[in-house]
């Protein structure tokens, strides 16, 4: 099966298609990818994880054509960040 992984930053993204055997976990895409040698930085065992913009844990199994996500941690909180625009 056919799957995408991909991580962003601010300033550099990555988009990986993965070919995986059915009945892969989304940690087993994210290994599979090489993400983590591209982006020693992210941490599974902090960030949070998800497909299509669903939060999952990282053993869910995967379908064909999914997305895995990995998510960065939030800088600022966006409702304080909004706070702030409008007081400016």
């Amino acid at each position: 099966m056919s799957v995408e992984v991909a991580y962003a930053l601010p300033d550099r993204q990555l988009l990986t298609p993965v070919s995986l055997a059915a009945n892969s976990s989304i940690e087993q895409a994210i290994e599979e990818s090489g993400i983590l040698r591209e982006f020693p930085e992210i941490d599974l065992s902090k960030q949070k994880v998800g497909i299509f913009g669903q939060v999952c844990s990282l053993d869910k199994i995967l379908s064909s054509e999914d997305r895995v996500e990995i998510y960065r941690p939030l800088k600022q909180n966006p409702m304080d960040a909004r706070r702030v625009r409008l007081q400016k």
